[in-house]
């Protein structure tokens, strides 16, 4: 669950965000929305993933896209009124405005961030960005073209894991045998959101100072990670809540077979390499 800084101005202007946390999906990113989403230097839209420039870009995420923007609305009803805690207007009108009427236009955009107040910078975190065709990251370069981005990476074949893991539960599935679950890995999105050997160059390309951190860390130094990301995007120092804390912990239950993790070790051992080449040894230890 998302920590919506209670600073919103409901008579701010269309902005653009300063800054993009693009991905890996089930590498952190709601971690890190939910620790930043503390300081008062940033601000993030109370549905965290805008997911706007993939909507433009990759046609196949259209359709859930769509989903997107009509579940959260009605889950952030749904959260103030489960807690007791009235549904302020100017929040209520706010996603009357962004879900009414034509979406994902370039200033449809900028109003998403209307709402942050001036001192703030507004940020999206969209970990989808991050699997943009060549066209698609130009596009980003050239409307954001000072934003700073944050690209959180998980070791490949964990991260592929916990991602299986999450569609089977939402599907309402479960493997019956090791076939059953070596079955699964024909689903290409699998492999896509973790494909960094493509990614990573692509956006450094268009952004050379773009703040790259492994997944373990979040786990083995919490305070200096944050630390780092508060110097990349030029904010000052705040005493954050609940740093050892997962905002989605793994359910039990849905555990692989030894096969599955062999043949994504296996198929994945190129992925990692790629990251020991680029990132170095030293990143590469604490993927996980």
């Amino acid at each position: 669950m998302i920590t919506i800084s209670p600073a919103f101005d409901p008579a701010g202007k269309p902005r653009k965000p300063g800054a993009l946390c693009i991905g890996a999906q089930k590498a952190g990113t709601s971690w890190l929305a939910q620790i930043l989403g503390q300081h008062p230097q940033i601000w993030i839209p109370p549905f965290k993933e805008v997911q706007f420039f993939n909507h433009r870009f990759i046609p196949g995420h259209r359709r859930w896209i769509g989903w997107h923007y009509r579940n959260k609305p009605a889950e952030i009803r749904s959260r103030h009124q489960m807690r007791g805690v009235p549904m302020p207007p100017e929040l209520d009108a706010y996603l009357d405005g962004l879900t009414d009427g034509q979406m994902f236009h370039n200033h449809w955009y900028k109003r998403v961030f209307a709402p942050a107040p001036h001192h703030a910078v507004p940020m999206d975190f969209t970990p989808e960005y991050s699997t943009l065709p060549e066209e698609g990251v130009d596009f980003v370069a050239q409307m954001l073209p000072k934003a700073k981005i944050i690209y959180l990476v998980r070791h490949p074949v964990d991260r592929v894991i916990s991602q299986l893991r999450m569609n089977l539960r939402r599907e309402g599935r479960t493997p019956e045998t090791v076939d059953d679950w070596l079955a699964e890995l024909s689903d290409p999105v699998l492999f896509d959101r973790g494909d960094y050997a493509a990614y990573l160059p692509r956006w450094r390309a268009r952004y050379p100072d773009m703040l790259v951190l492994p997944f373990g860390r979040i786990a083995a130094e919490p305070d200096l990670l944050m630390s780092e990301v508060e110097d990349y995007l030029n904010i000052g120092p705040f005493p954050y809540e609940r740093l050892g804390q997962k905002v989605f912990a793994t359910p039990k239950g849905l555990v692989p077979p030894p096969e599955l993790h062999e043949a994504l070790t296996t198929r994945l051992a190129p992925q990692v390499d790629f990251l020991r080449r680029e990132m170095g040894e030293a990143f590469t230890a604490l993927l996980r």
